[in-house]
């Protein structure tokens, strides 16, 4: 057995390039391409709760069914890539999770704000006991 104990994995062509092979060893993926950059963990119901969360500096609750994440350390682009789920909805089944308010409010590099509605058609903002979301993409 085999044991490796660092602090700092730097990549030899470049900082941030380290790659991983596949287990079948035909394909390589970029170690840091492939990390979450952000997610949490809430309780969604009544006062919200963090459970648990990465790069996240502070949570808001904007309404029933809504939240926005704000980020310690922003990414790079506009263009990342949020995942979203919810379970536990009090009164009725989650139909739609989104990006942004009611307004349509788009992601930003500092923060994200999503909703989750409940009924048919989408119906209205809907709040869950668990809450999660998880960021992919570039840190500034």
């Amino acid at each position: 057995m085999s044991e490796l104990i660092i602090d700092t994995l730097t990549g030899k062509t470049s900082a941030g390039s380290v790659t991983v092979t596949s287990e079948g060893g035909a394909a390589t993926q970029s170690l840091q391409q492939g990390l979450a950059k952000a997610w949490v963990n809430l309780n969604g119901t009544g006062t919200i709760a963090v459970r648990d969360s990465l790069n996240i500096a502070s949570l808001t609750d904007i309404g029933t069914g809504g939240y926005d994440t704000n980020f310690t350390n922003n990414f790079s682009a506009a263009d990342y890539s949020y995942l979203l789920s919810a379970d536990g909805v009090v009164n009725g089944n989650v139909t739609s999770l989104g990006y942004g308010d009611s307004d349509n409010t788009p992601l930003t590099t500092g923060d994200a704000t999503v909703e989750s509605r409940g009924g048919e058609g989408g119906g209205s903002n809907v709040d869950a006991t668990v809450y999660t979301t998880a960021g992919f993409g570039d840190l500034a």
